[in-house]
């Protein structure tokens, strides 16, 4: 996933993850986790037929792709694929990420078909293809994270980003079996832009159709939101006039229990100027659970054609100091009191975030199990 960890980081993340399968083991949330394992190297290589209805509800159109699925947000799309009745492939990017797997001990007898590995690197569209082989689908949730930088994102990383989305798009319409792509993006991907009217009597609305802008990333050094539009611009662009059904998800902060643990370096990165984002009412939160189920949701609906574009993902906007005060605290991040103070003011937000598009997939679909609201206190 492009992830540079050290054994602790790694030892740490494991026993998060070892508690969650176990605490998900009797059922409900995170059960059908519980039972992975790895399938036999036959089925890793099994192909759709040519023309094959991607819904026809035969084995080939229920296999899918994951990149980046031992990830924070591609554990819990694994985990929601499962239980809609998918078989998983987990696209792996280096040995550390089999060895977390083998160290939650996800290859025993005792574990029910469901999931295998390949090893993939997401820079090189021809071991993308061959992962991507005989699966109906893809879901590219594998982001690049420096956890050396101060950020943990760097200008380099964005470059990456953009890069890789081009291949996994590239390999996926190199690839026969696979017909639909699932492509996670982010927030920031739509809410950076300069010269906005501070005038307006009501505040402008953000939505699917809002681009960040790229210039202004980069000239105020956002690498992260740079990195996330970039990539999507760069994957909408390879699937121009192919034949790929794609969309985007563009969640928010993703927040969730563990996520200060296992998503934190991302969580820092996605905070830089997020002073700015609250005083103009555009930080906002999504529980993973949410941004997982809207990503099965979407790969559903596209099926049918009833799912297409960008979808704007969150469950909460941020609008007091001390929820923004909170977030940093528990990040680690130094500065909260003067968060609270900096965005203490009473300025009406010049923004509004809609996200009525996702809204409409998810009530038109089954009634999504995790609509409860979770507060900026996870952990």
């Amino acid at each position: 996933m492009g992830v540079l960890r050290s054994t602790q980081s790694l030892q740490a993340e494991v026993e998060e993850l070892r508690a969650a399968l176990l605490a998900g083991g009797g059922g409900g949330h995170g059960g059908a986790a519980a039972g992975w394992r790895r399938r036999s190297a036959g089925h890793a290589g099994a192909k759709r037929a040519t023309g094959a209805d991607d819904d026809a509800g035969g084995a080939e159109a229920r296999a899918v792709c994951v990149t980046g699925g031992i990830s924070f947000v591609g554990f819990a799309v694994v985990d929601r694929l499962l239980r809609h009745g998918y078989t998983v492939r987990l696209a792996l990017e280096t040995q550390e990420d089999m060895d977390k797997l083998r160290e939650m001990e996800m290859f025993g007898e005792d574990g029910r078909d469901g999931v295998w590995t390949v090893m993939a690197n997401v820079t090189d569209p021809e071991s993308l293809r061959r992962a991507f082989d005989g699966c109906a689908g893809v879901f590219h949730t594998s982001a690049f994270v420096d956890p050396g930088g101060m950020s943990g994102y760097t200008k380099h990383m964005a470059r990456l980003e953009a890069q890789a989305a081009e291949r996994v798009i590239e390999a996926c319409v190199r690839t026969e079996s696979v017909r639909k792509c699932v492509f996670t993006s982010s927030l920031l991907a739509c809410v950076w832009r300069q010269n906005y009217p501070h005038d307006r009597r009501f505040p402008t609305i953000i939505d699917e159709n809002c681009w960040s802008d790229e210039s202004f990333c980069r000239d105020n050094k956002l690498w992260f939101a740079l990195g996330k539009t970039a990539a999507e611009k760069a994957a909408w662009r390879a699937a121009r006039g192919r034949d790929l059904k794609l969309v985007t998800i563009c969640p928010a902060l993703v927040t969730g229990p563990g996520f200060r643990r296992r998503n934190s370096t991302a969580s820092i990165a996605y905070l830089k100027g997020a002073r700015a984002m609250l005083a103009d009412g555009l930080l906002a939160t999504a529980n993973v659970e949410t941004v997982a189920e809207a990503h099965v949701r979407a790969y559903e609906a596209m099926g049918d054609n009833t799912a297409g574009g960008r979808y704007i993902c969150y469950d909460h906007v941020v609008q007091r100091p001390e929820e923004f005060a909170e977030l940093e605290r528990q990040l680690g991040l130094p500065g909260a009191a003067a968060a609270q103070q900096a965005a203490g003011d009473d300025r009406p937000a010049r923004f509004e975030l809609c996200k009525r598009k996702l809204a409409r997939l998810m009530s038109a679909r089954r009634r999504c199990t995790y609509d409860t609201y979770y507060s900026v206190a996870f952990d």
